[in-house]
């Protein structure tokens, strides 16, 4: 009888170690690539053991099931497409201030007290070269007559990159070149993926405003298409991971971090044709010291988020 008391004491003992040394699952939302959070979440769990939940989707999506969860909060990392989420988050308070020890070779403008870029993305022109149209060279020019009725936008509704290139382009002319591309036919056509398919379909002939590695890996895949960053200048996106305060897994939401920024997890960025965010990890495509970026004041140009949506709408006459 003492015996078998024994064994079920050390059994009942051993269960307790157990559970206390298993990991809890952790929950990223993401605007990024699926084929990335996929390869990563995989990565990840096979390093850590921990369990990665995923919904991927546009940033405006993200944003709304964050809101729609607030009374009941699962997720414990946002991966936003713009780095105004991580700005307006901190503001309100909503996030861990976190310092991975693999973020040294990130340079600052890419990570504060509470987000760090996962990679970096920039806007240019998605161009089909076999669309029979001249090779565009400035943001104008698909205004111009041979682009009639063939440009596609990206809404900046849901893109939060194009958002904030439509607000920096905007600010410089008043919005003027986005009313000579509505009069030269180019319509808004849903987020990223959705205004490039009818260029790389032939349909139409470019995408204004397209992000880079959706169009890059594209091209590797043998399409005929090609990204142009005009010399005017461009904008770039950096995509914040950020902790939220709400998770009740923290510690392990610090490893996925921490992962993401390995050198496995930064190779894994650049396979998806984004630039990474660690400057010592190379990439098969531009980086950011071979674009010209336009000067801007980015909290000027999200303050008046609602003024420029307005205005593309009503240019656009998508109310």
């Amino acid at each position: 009888m003492l015996k078998s008391l024994k064994h079920t004491a050390f059994g009942v003992l051993a269960a307790m170690l157990m559970a206390g040394t298993a990991h809890a699952d952790i929950t990223v939302y993401t605007a990024g690539p699926q084929n990335l959070i996929d390869k990563m979440a995989a990565g990840f769990t096979a390093q850590s053991g921990i369990k990665v939940n995923v919904f991927q989707a546009t940033t405006g999506k993200v944003m709304a099931r964050i809101e729609a969860e607030a009374a009941n909060p699962v997720v414990d990392i946002v991966i936003s497409a713009s780095w105004d989420t991580a700005t307006d988050f901190a503001k309100r308070g909503w996030l861990v201030s976190y310092t991975s020890p693999n973020a040294e070779k990130v340079p600052d403008f890419l990570k504060s007290d509470t987000a760090v870029a996962q990679g970096v993305s920039a806007l240019g022109i998605a161009w089909n070269t076999k669309s029979g149209t001249p090779k565009p060279a400035e943001w104008a020019d698909l205004a111009k007559p041979e682009f009639k009725d063939l440009v596609n936008i990206p809404d900046p509704a849901q893109s939060g990159s194009a958002f904030e290139l439509t607000g920096v382009l905007g600010a410089h002319d008043d919005f003027k070149v986005f009313k000579d591309l509505q009069a030269n036919g180019a319509i808004i056509a849903g987020a990223n993926a959705e205004a490039l398919n009818p260029v790389l379909q032939g349909a139409k002939a470019a995408v204004f405003g397209a992000v880079d590695y959706i169009t890059y890996g594209n091209k590797a895949k043998g399409e005929s298409i090609d990204v142009i960053f005009p010399a005017s200048g461009t904008v770039i996106a950096p995509r914040p991971a950020m902790i939220l305060n709400l998770s009740k897994n923290q510690d392990e939401a610090k490893k996925f971090i921490d992962y993401m920024l390995s050198d496995e997890g930064q190779k894994m960025v650049a396979a998806t044709y984004l630039m990474p965010a660690r400057t010592d990890i190379p990439a098969d495509r531009p980086l950011i010291s071979d674009l010209k970026l336009l000067d801007y004041d980015a909290s000027a140009i999200y303050g008046k988020r609602e003024e420029t949506l307005k205005k593309v709408s009503d240019i656009f006459g998508t109310n």
